[in-house]
């Protein structure tokens, strides 16, 4: 079996196993009510039954253990304490398992149609997934570019939440069957980006068809977390070039120069100045400024060629600056060098930089 079948097979396992997991967090927040009740009777009969309740022989209370067995043994019908004479312990013999096992079917039925039935959730159940995500990245217009984006994003391992406005868009299901949180709404409204998480988000990619949409999601996504990296479909590329200068985004590309993975991989984390293809290989430009910190100081560029299978293009100090560096000059802190890489190569040097 080839490896790359494998590699395949592996990665959609890691997919699979990764929104398992997510669908099982959504559902404790769904059902945590039921949870915390049945918790609530079982404490309050433990109580009960460690203080107000005395063995007919001993006239001894229960130690807290034996009540909390006892507790839980009631709810299913099970009695372990001998029948009290007390009416109000009486009460709590049939009052405990009415209500727990009520409780305990009510969280079931949740659980079990929520897990089975993942199709018919419908939108809340696709803002409750939403809601669990963290350093994210949105995607705004689920039409064939931002389609086109969300699949180049996964291919990278990162986490997608889309939004589109139309409720019968194309690519809808096929996004939802791919495990991304689909919002149905207009994403010019805030309070949809909010349901997608942009708080929490580490990029979004307005992608939608209307230009002036598109830098009104930009503008309302840095108004609510200054920190997003935004990445805006514009058409203009002259607007695109004043929207970049303007506005403080981070990129704006042009339709003439928009492709799916260029567009994807400047909503990564890597300082993507540029992207092109060379063949069928996609290289990245990228700056990359040396922290403080960084186990790259002390490295000369020939290492950090070999050791990353990247190409230096460009070095800068406070002294110099050198479009053709010198392979034995060393990095120190704050030395700002111009990189062509893949993106997986960008994202392990900025591990180490890090």
């Amino acid at each position: 079996m080839p490896d790359s079948y494998l590699h395949l097979r592996r990665k959609s396992l890691r997919n699979t196993l990764k929104a398992q997991w997510r669908d099982a967090r959504v559902l404790y927040q769904e059902s945590r009510m039921s949870i915390l009740l049945f918790m609530l009777i079982i404490l309050g009969g433990t109580l009960c039954f460690h203080f107000i309740y005395v063995y007919p022989e001993t006239g001894l209370h229960p130690n807290f253990s034996e009540a909390l067995y006892a507790t839980f043994a009631l709810v299913f019908f099970d009695t372990v304490l001998p029948y009290p004479g007390e009416w109000y312990l009486q009460i709590l013999f049939f009052l405990i398992p009415i209500l727990g096992l009520a409780v305990v079917a009510d969280g079931l039925l949740r659980f079990g149609t929520a897990l089975t039935n993942k199709q018919a959730r419908g939108q809340k159940w696709q803002v409750a997934m939403a809601s669990i995500y963290r350093d994210h990245i949105i995607v705004c217009g689920l039409g064939k570019v931002g389609y086109r984006v969300t699949l180049e994003l996964l291919k990278y391992g990162r986490d997608v939440v889309a939004v589109e406005a139309n409720e019968t868009g194309r690519f809808i299901e096929k996004a939802k069957a791919l495990g991304i949180p689909v919002i149905i709404g207009d994403a010019r409204r805030s309070d949809f980006i909010r349901q997608a998480g942009v708080e929490f988000a580490d990029a979004i990619i307005p992608a939608t068809d209307d230009e002036l949409g598109n830098l009104e999601i930009a503008l309302d996504a840095r108004e609510i977390n200054p920190n997003i990296k935004v990445v805006m479909r514009m058409f203009n590329s002259d607007l695109a070039r004043r929207v970049e200068k303007g506005f403080g985004i981070h990129t704006a590309f042009s339709s003439s120069a928009l492709t799916a993975p260029i567009f994807a991989a400047a909503a990564m984390r890597v300082n993507v100045k540029h992207s092109f293809y060379v063949g069928d290989n996609l290289l990245n430009l990228s700056e990359i400024v040396v922290e403080s910190d960084s186990d790259l100081i002390g490295w000369n560029l020939e290492k950090l060629e070999q050791e990353f299978e990247l190409s230096v293009v460009y070095y800068q100090n406070q002294e110099v600056r050198d479009l053709h560096p010198d392979p034995e000059r060393c990095l120190d802190a704050g030395d700002i060098i111009l990189v062509l890489a893949s993106i997986e190569t960008l994202q392990q040097i900025n591990k180490v930089n890090e």
